[in-house]
Protein backbone atom coordinates (compact mmCIF):
# COMPACT_ATOMS: atom_id res chain seq x y z
CA UNK A 1 0.00 0.00 0.00
CA UNK A 2 2.96 2.27 0.64
CA UNK A 3 4.37 1.59 -2.18
CA UNK A 4 0.91 2.43 -4.73
CA UNK A 5 1.15 5.87 -2.44
CA UNK A 6 4.80 6.48 -3.38
CA UNK A 7 4.39 5.55 -6.72
CA UNK A 8 0.74 7.99 -6.99
CA UNK A 9 2.18 11.22 -5.59
CA UNK A 10 5.33 10.18 -8.01
CA UNK A 11 3.27 10.29 -10.68
CA UNK A 12 1.17 13.19 -9.96
CA UNK A 13 4.55 15.41 -9.50
CA UNK A 14 5.50 13.89 -13.34
CA UNK A 15 2.17 15.29 -14.25
CA UNK A 16 1.80 18.41 -12.83
CA UNK A 17 6.15 18.71 -14.10
CA UNK A 18 5.20 18.34 -17.34
CA UNK A 19 1.91 20.37 -17.20
CA UNK A 20 3.99 23.27 -16.78
CA UNK A 21 6.07 22.86 -19.88
CA UNK A 22 4.71 24.93 -22.76
CA UNK A 23 4.93 23.61 -26.28
CA UNK A 24 4.86 26.28 -29.33
CA UNK A 25 5.23 25.79 -32.76
CA UNK A 26 6.41 27.73 -35.88
CA UNK A 27 6.56 27.65 -39.65
CA UNK A 28 10.79 28.25 -40.00
CA UNK A 29 9.99 28.02 -43.90
CA UNK A 30 7.56 30.79 -43.68
CA UNK A 31 9.37 32.75 -40.80
CA UNK A 32 12.79 32.49 -43.26
CA UNK A 33 10.63 33.61 -46.71
CA UNK A 34 9.73 36.72 -44.91
CA UNK A 35 13.35 37.75 -43.86
CA UNK A 36 15.10 40.32 -45.70
CA UNK A 37 18.47 38.24 -45.71
CA UNK A 38 16.22 35.46 -47.49
CA UNK A 39 15.30 37.53 -50.78
CA UNK A 40 19.03 39.01 -51.35
CA UNK A 41 19.71 35.13 -51.30
CA UNK A 42 16.97 34.57 -53.63
CA UNK A 43 18.33 36.82 -55.55
CA UNK A 44 21.56 36.23 -55.81
CA UNK A 45 20.65 32.58 -56.26
CA UNK A 46 18.45 33.29 -59.19
CA UNK A 47 21.56 35.09 -60.84
CA UNK A 48 23.95 32.42 -59.97
CA UNK A 49 21.61 29.75 -61.71
CA UNK A 50 21.65 31.92 -65.16
CA UNK A 51 25.07 32.10 -65.12
CA UNK A 52 25.31 28.34 -64.80
CA UNK A 53 22.93 28.26 -67.43
CA UNK A 54 24.59 30.44 -69.85
CA UNK A 55 28.09 28.40 -68.99
CA UNK A 56 25.84 25.09 -70.04
CA UNK A 57 24.39 27.39 -73.42
CA UNK A 58 28.07 28.80 -74.24
CA UNK A 59 29.72 24.67 -73.92
CA UNK A 60 26.81 23.71 -76.14
CA UNK A 61 27.50 26.38 -78.78
CA UNK A 62 31.22 25.25 -78.82
CA UNK A 63 30.45 21.80 -79.11
CA UNK A 64 28.32 22.38 -82.06
CA UNK A 65 30.69 25.08 -83.26
CA UNK A 66 34.02 22.31 -83.31
CA UNK A 67 32.02 19.47 -84.30
CA UNK A 68 30.71 21.99 -87.69
CA UNK A 69 34.48 22.88 -87.93
CA UNK A 70 35.59 19.38 -87.83
CA UNK A 71 32.72 17.94 -90.50
CA UNK A 72 33.84 20.68 -93.11
CA UNK A 73 38.01 20.72 -92.62
CA UNK A 74 37.85 16.18 -92.11
CA UNK A 75 38.58 15.84 -95.76
CA UNK A 76 41.97 18.54 -95.23
CA UNK A 77 43.26 16.25 -92.07
CA UNK A 78 45.20 13.84 -91.98
CA UNK A 79 44.07 10.80 -90.01
CA UNK A 80 46.43 11.57 -87.28
CA UNK A 81 44.90 14.70 -86.83
CA UNK A 82 41.18 13.18 -87.64
CA UNK A 83 41.74 11.00 -84.51
CA UNK A 84 42.84 13.89 -82.19
CA UNK A 85 40.31 16.67 -83.38
CA UNK A 86 37.70 13.21 -82.64
CA UNK A 87 38.66 12.88 -79.31
CA UNK A 88 39.03 16.51 -78.57
CA UNK A 89 35.13 16.54 -79.55
CA UNK A 90 34.54 13.26 -78.06
CA UNK A 91 35.85 14.82 -74.19
CA UNK A 92 33.80 18.13 -75.19
CA UNK A 93 30.91 16.04 -75.94
CA UNK A 94 31.39 14.20 -72.04
CA UNK A 95 31.78 17.70 -70.92
CA UNK A 96 28.23 18.69 -71.96
CA UNK A 97 27.00 15.59 -70.71
CA UNK A 98 28.13 15.76 -67.64
CA UNK A 99 27.35 19.62 -67.13
CA UNK A 100 23.85 19.36 -65.76
CA UNK A 101 24.34 17.63 -62.85
CA UNK A 102 27.70 19.63 -62.22
CA UNK A 103 25.58 22.64 -62.35
CA UNK A 104 23.16 21.08 -60.34
CA UNK A 105 25.56 20.14 -58.01
CA UNK A 106 27.58 23.79 -58.15
CA UNK A 107 23.49 25.37 -57.45
CA UNK A 108 23.02 23.34 -54.35
CA UNK A 109 26.42 24.21 -52.83
CA UNK A 110 25.63 27.91 -53.18
CA UNK A 111 22.25 27.44 -52.02
CA UNK A 112 23.44 25.55 -48.48
CA UNK A 113 26.45 28.48 -48.07
CA UNK A 114 23.86 31.29 -48.41
CA UNK A 115 20.55 29.86 -46.43
CA UNK A 116 22.87 28.54 -43.76
CA UNK A 117 23.38 31.90 -42.22
CA UNK A 118 19.50 33.14 -42.43
CA UNK A 119 18.22 29.37 -40.87
CA UNK A 120 20.68 29.86 -38.02
CA UNK A 121 19.27 33.63 -37.44
CA UNK A 122 15.82 32.17 -37.59
CA UNK A 123 16.81 29.44 -35.21
CA UNK A 124 18.44 31.65 -32.93
CA UNK A 125 15.24 34.12 -32.52
CA UNK A 126 13.50 31.52 -32.17
CA UNK A 127 15.23 30.12 -29.18
CA UNK A 128 15.06 33.58 -27.39
CA UNK A 129 11.56 34.00 -28.13
CA UNK A 130 10.92 30.39 -26.59
CA UNK A 131 12.94 30.77 -23.36
CA UNK A 132 11.59 34.82 -23.08
CA UNK A 133 7.96 33.05 -23.34
CA UNK A 134 8.57 30.46 -21.03
CA UNK A 135 8.10 27.40 -24.30
CA UNK A 136 10.08 24.32 -23.09
CA UNK A 137 9.51 22.83 -26.76
CA UNK A 138 8.86 24.71 -30.11
CA UNK A 139 8.12 22.15 -32.84
CA UNK A 140 7.99 22.71 -36.73
CA UNK A 141 4.66 23.30 -38.10
CA UNK A 142 4.95 20.87 -41.05
CA UNK A 143 5.01 18.47 -38.21
CA UNK A 144 2.07 19.23 -35.97
CA UNK A 145 -1.22 18.00 -36.99
CA UNK A 146 -3.60 19.87 -34.68
CA UNK A 147 -2.73 23.13 -32.21
CA UNK A 148 -4.12 25.74 -30.70
CA UNK A 149 -3.47 29.40 -32.52
CA UNK A 150 -2.17 30.83 -29.28
CA UNK A 151 1.13 28.61 -29.74
CA UNK A 152 2.01 29.72 -32.79
CA UNK A 153 5.42 31.79 -32.11
CA UNK A 154 5.77 33.33 -36.27
CA UNK A 155 4.64 36.78 -35.16
CA UNK A 156 6.45 37.21 -31.71
CA UNK A 157 9.57 35.91 -33.70
CA UNK A 158 9.09 38.55 -36.66
CA UNK A 159 8.58 41.02 -33.91
CA UNK A 160 12.02 39.59 -32.42
CA UNK A 161 14.11 40.40 -35.74
CA UNK A 162 12.31 43.67 -36.31
CA UNK A 163 10.12 41.95 -39.77
CA UNK A 164 6.96 43.58 -40.18
CA UNK A 165 3.85 41.41 -41.17
CA UNK A 166 3.59 40.91 -44.87
CA UNK A 167 0.60 42.04 -46.22
CA UNK A 168 -2.24 39.44 -46.33
CA UNK A 169 -3.55 39.20 -50.21
CA UNK A 170 -7.08 40.00 -51.09
CA UNK A 171 -9.43 36.95 -49.98
CA UNK A 172 -6.72 34.42 -48.18
CA UNK A 173 -7.25 33.77 -44.86
CA UNK A 174 -5.84 35.77 -42.04
CA UNK A 175 -2.65 33.75 -40.14
CA UNK A 176 -3.56 33.35 -36.25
Amino acid sequence: MKKLIVAAVMALGVFNASAQNKIGYISTDELIGVMPEAEKADNELKAYQTELAQNGQDLMKDLSNRDSLFVRDSAKLSASMKEIKRKELITLYQRVQNWQNEAQEMYNQEAQKKIAPIRLKAMDAIKVVAKENGYAYVLDVNSVIVAPPGDDLLKLVMKKLNIKEPVAAPGAAPRN
